[in-house]
């Protein structure tokens, strides 16, 4: 396969978001933030 045969499928164009990077971040944020919710209520 050459370069342009390897080309990377999103899967979706449905996102809120203009990047996959702010995508990433915004959803490690929001686990980081339910990780703190669930540790704070115990």
């Amino acid at each position: 396969m050459t370069e342009e045969e390897q080309k990377f499928d999103r899967g979706t164009a449905l996102s809120i978001f203009g990047s996959d990077r702010r995508e990433d971040f915004m959803a490690l944020l929001i686990a980081l933030v339910i990780a703190l919710g669930v540790y704070v209520s115990y």
